[in-house]
């Protein structure tokens, strides 16, 4: 059972309860086969396919996670700080990893959506508490209008944008 509770913990959150595993594991199951199969009748190959199962598993997982009292308790309670935050942001170089291995989806694009990512959450959180929640909506529905606008995305990766704006600046940027 302790592993079990150790890898809830990191990939939820400490103490996060049944129900918020449950809603957690099942939405990143669900899109995982939504993305999966969306790349297979893309006609990719298998290691294209994996990283997309791979990525969508913890975009879609992760926007659940991260707006979970206990990931909110984690992220946002005594000893955590804005830098911190930013960091979990900054470390997800997911869109580079399908620019290297998925057909179609390229370094400019990717490039992009971190940089959207990124801009967002530092925006979010430099502005002043009561306007926190406005300003991170704004990035993310600009930063997904922009990001699938500005250069070409395959169908196959559509939900890219919206789930990592969400999981990043809507889930896990606000504190409640």
């Amino acid at each position: 059972m302790t592993a079990l509770r150790t890898i809830n913990g990191l990939l939820v959150a400490p103490g996060a309860g049944a129900g918020e595993l449950a809603v957690t594991y099942g939405t990143a199951a669900a899109g995982t086969v939504l993305a999966a199969a969306l790349a297979l009748d893309a006609g990719y190959a298998a290691l294209p396919v994996a990283v997309i199962a791979v990525v969508a598993f913890d975009m879609f997982g992760g926007a659940v996670a991260n707006a979970t009292g206990a990931a909110k308790r984690r992220f946002h309670g005594p000893g955590e700080s804005p830098s911190r935050r930013l960091g979990f942001v900054a470390v997800h170089v997911q869109p580079f990893l399908v620019a290297l291995t998925v057909p179609g989806y390229g370094w400019a694009a990717a490039a992009l959506l971190y940089a959207l990512a990124v801009a967002g959450a530092l925006a979010a959180t430099a502005a002043p508490e009561s306007l926190r929640p406005p300003v991170a909506f704004g990035a993310a529905v600009l930063g997904t209008a922009v990001a699938l606008a500005a250069f070409p995305v395959p169908a196959a990766l559509l939900w890219l944008a919206p789930a990592m704006l969400v999981k990043l600046l809507l889930a896990h940027v606000l504190p409640a």
